[in-house]
């Protein structure tokens, strides 16, 4: 297998690959140190971009997601998973969700959520590689589990304290198992960053593959970059790149693009532009959680996928995207999360100016400093901030977007009513106030220097008024 990986773009399907046995695990010192930081290293080749025709999110929030907080409630979890189905809108956009099935309060949800009967999105379990626990899965009437396969020697050698070929005959047998039931496996293949692409992966999904047409059933790949390794670079070279990871399951594994999905983390600040690179190489569904929550960093965020899949194709089918805001408000209200204020598209601030000259250009026209219509796409009104900064262009785009006035009803900033709130904010600051002012506060000033904005109803402005 030697030189597989600088001549990954000739023809070399045809190999018989096979399991590459190893006395010592392949360690990938030179790219992992861990007394340093990882590096990337470059093969001087390049893959071709190869979007499918059809691409799609899942979600992992009740999984993945949930193992980084309180673990949820039946009801809150019904709440979310609704919350889904209803930001989907029965696009199929938001094609799976998975589940627990370790606790009663787990199998209680999952079974109040099939009960619902949604197309989209469609349940599905996660299990390790155990008999045993495919078997639970096969009692609850899931068509689809994920299978937990570790694939690098991180995994095989030092917690499963197995070989490769152990490895691979202990999930060969279960996945066997899984076909012997009529349930579609999805094998997820942790660390695959770090894994021998060539002396382990491919052959072991060769033989999935193999395992998928004698059966009919096809099995599935979750290529899972569980320490957010992968690199998105072109020419870097395997087992950090996306883009030969997933153009080789492709090539020299026979995977179809439908059955590709890719997980990501966020480790190294790279799990959006990963999940991308993803879709655009090749592979048809990207795995998410509802604001990004999971282990350390956490997952890549649905809502920003949502975002790249409406850039990459150019339209966002009949998604109900006013449901994002909806999400946020009720983990902030609902389940005690606290969501970083410039997060982008759920964060209370993330379409906020505090400039001046930003506020400047949002009264003449909020399309200069704003990324879109907020307010059409997400329910949520460009907002300025009102500080010592603000002057008064800031103060009147502020009455402006917070009381959503238009046409002749917007107040100009050369109104002397302006000035005057501006005396008041300047006082505000000399007086020795450090934070910004905030919006009820504002708004019961404005109410007493602007008579007729009384009885007009202030915006929503995210979850912090």
């Amino acid at each position: 297998m030697k030189g597989f990986e600088s001549n990954f773009n000739k023809n070399d399907n045809s190999i018989d690959f096979h399991i590459k046995e190893v006395e010592e695990p392949n360690l990938y010192r030179d790219l992992f140190p861990y007394s340093e930081i990882p590096k990337v290293k470059f093969d001087g080749k390049a893959v071709e971009m190869d979007l499918p025709e059809d691409i799609w999110i899942t979600d992992t929030t009740f999984r993945d997601g949930q193992q980084s907080m309180t673990p949820f409630k039946v009801e809150q979890i019904v709440r979310l998973f609704n919350y889904l189905h209803e930001l989907d809108n029965n696009s199929g956009i938001i094609r799976q969700t998975e589940f627990f099935t370790y606790t009663n309060r787990d199998i209680k949800a999952l079974e109040e959520c099939m009960a619902l009967g949604y197309k989209f999105p469609e349940i599905t379990t996660w299990i390790r590689a155990n008999k045993d626990e495919l078997a639970r899965v096969k009692e609850l009437g899931v068509k689809e589990t994920g299978m937990l396969m570790s694939c690098s020697d991180y995994h095989i050698f030092k917690k499963l304290k197995l070989n490769r070929q152990g490895a691979f005959n202990k999930y060969v047998s279960v996945v066997e198992k899984a076909l012997e039931y009529g349930i579609v496996p999805r094998i997820h293949l942790e660390d695959i960053t770090r894994a021998d692409f060539f002396g382990f992966v491919v052959p072991f999904v060769n033989k999935l593959m193999d395992l998928s047409r004698q059966s009919g059933i096809q099995v599935k790949i979750r290529a899972c970059d569980t320490l957010g390794m992968g690199i998105s670079y072109a020419c870097t070279a395997v087992p950090r790149s996306i883009q030969k990871i997933i153009s080789g399951l492709k090539k020299y594994c026979n995977v179809p693009s439908s059955a590709l999905e890719w997980h990501g983390h966020n480790d190294f600040y790279n799990v959006v532009s990963g999940s991308s690179t993803a879709w655009l190489y090749g592979c048809s569904s990207v795995n998410t959680t509802l604001l990004g929550i999971g282990e350390r960093t956490g997952n890549c965020p649905l809502e920003a996928m949502v975002m790249e899949y409406g850039q990459i194709k150019g339209n966002t089918k009949n998604m109900n995207l006013h449901v994002i805001t909806e999400v946020a408000n009720y983990f902030c209200s609902t389940m005690g999360y606290d969501i970083p204020v410039r997060t982008p598209f759920v964060g209370s601030d993330f379409n906020v100016t505090r400039a001046g000259i930003h506020a400047d250009g949002i009264l003449k026209d909020e399309e200069i400093y704003n990324i879109f219509d907020t307010n059409k796409i997400l329910d949520r009104p460009v907002v300025v901030a009102v500080n010592e900064y603000s002057g008064l262009a800031g103060i009147t785009a502020w009455i402006n977007t917070y009381f959503k006035l238009s046409g002749s009803d917007k107040i100009s900033k050369r109104d002397e009513r302006v000035a005057e709130l501006k005396e008041w904010v300047d006082s505000q600051y000399e007086n020795g106030r450090s934070t910004a002012i905030s919006n009820k506060e504002l708004e019961l000033v404005v109410k007493r220097t602007f008579p007729e904005l009384m009885y007009v109803e202030g915006s929503c402005v995210g979850y912090n008024k």
